[in-house]
């Protein structure tokens, strides 16, 4: 599975201590960053339900795809939000609540529409639908100059993990990806975004759900997909220096998500999470897991094989304490470990700020 984070940022201002550094967030991509659109849609990709949300506010479930809190909250508190800004097919997604922004993505979402089609998932043209929709209600909000300034000094956020196509080879496929990317960029250019941080493909065969089905008890990583994910990084620097070139005044940072979460997977001691492996899986797999330790993570079956990487309903047990997995689920960071990464990419993004 090929997992993308984007991050894009236009025109960050300064502001006072007391207000947030930027007026507004929004968002676009996947499960990593859906906050909840999915629970308003007729999928099987959904998050409404215990075990997740456990260490939510109220351990109330809130559609989001983690035990806590995603990257994406960690950053908005750190920019001085202090509301999340809502999921944009909830009620909450109306009135002065759009004027800190809103989030398109959707669970199952991907850079081929046909496949996020097929999950019953918004698409990411729909998603950019959405943003112009977003636009058109915050004008009537806010008037149309102060709409134009949120617009302009908004954070945009871009994540996404689409689903890997069996008809291409990975180089062919990793092509397609580095087409799909330059083209929302094109895309959000055109909206005015001017600042994007872009992060690289990180470790993909250090993902539980990849070791456990490809792995073929060889002890760590799965290499072969982690190679893939380095040739793809190649790719997205060569497309960003194109697209630097063909626009003067974009100005685009990748960020090494590679290398951060390897880190943390290859040593999760140096960042106090001491275990890599799930703090809950649905696979049916009872092996010990990662780097030789002789911890068994949480099992149990899931009888849908599409949502094999995912908690339901129905969850036998988890772990006492997620603080000390980097793994939620088969797929999904844990709080912890989005922490980490919120830290990265805030402390990476520092050069776009001004």
């Amino acid at each position: 599975m090929f997992l993308v984070f984007a991050f894009a940022l236009v025109s960050i201002v300064y502001a006072q201590q007391s207000t947030p550094l930027v007026p507004a967030m929004l968002t676009f991509g996947d499960s990593v960053v859906d906050v909840g659109n999915n629970d308003y849609l007729p999928t099987i990709f959904r998050a409404n339900y215990l075990p997740y949300g456990r260490d939510f506010a109220n351990q109330k479930p809130s559609g989001r795809f983690c035990n806590g809190k995603l990257a994406i909250d960690i950053t908005a508190k750190t920019l001085g939000f202090t509301t999340y800004p809502p999921a944009y097919l909830s009620p909450e997604a109306s009135g002065s609540n759009l004027l800190i922004g809103a989030n398109f993505a959707s669970a199952g979402s991907g850079y081929d529409n046909r496949a996020a089609s097929l999950n019953h998932a918004i698409t990411l043209s729909q998603q950019v639908e959405y943003f112009k929709e977003y636009q058109a209600k915050l004008a009537k909000v806010a008037g149309s100059s102060k709409s134009a300034s949120i617009i302009k000094d908004a954070l945009y956020n871009y994540y996404v993990n689409p689903l890997v196509n069996h008809a291409y080879t990975p180089d062919q496929y990793g092509s397609f990806l580095i087409d799909a990317f330059t083209r929302f960029i094109q895309n959000v250019y055109g909206l005015g975004v001017r600042k994007i941080g872009v992060t690289s493909l990180p470790p993909l065969g250090c993902i539980p759900l990849a070791r456990t089905l490809f792995g073929y008890h060889e002890k760590g990583c799965v290499s072969r997909f982690n190679t893939d994910a380095q040739q793809f990084n190649k790719k997205l620097n060569a497309a960003v220096t194109n697209l630097q070139k063909q626009h003067s005044d974009l100005k685009i940072v990748v960020f090494d998500i590679y290398k951060a979460l390897l880190d943390v997977v290859n040593t999760p001691s140096n960042y106090g999470k001491g275990r890599v492996f799930p703090c809950f899986s649905l696979v049916d797999e009872k092996r010990d897991f990662f780097n030789g330790e002789g911890n068994r993570y949480y099992v149990t079956t899931a009888n849908d094989s599409t949502t094999i990487f995912m908690c339901n309903p129905y969850t036998l047990g988890t772990c006492p304490n997620a603080s000390k997995y980097v793994f939620w689920d088969s797929v999904h960071p844990s709080q912890a470990a989005n922490q980490v990464l919120a830290d990265a990419l805030i402390t990476e993004g520092i050069e776009l700020i001004g």
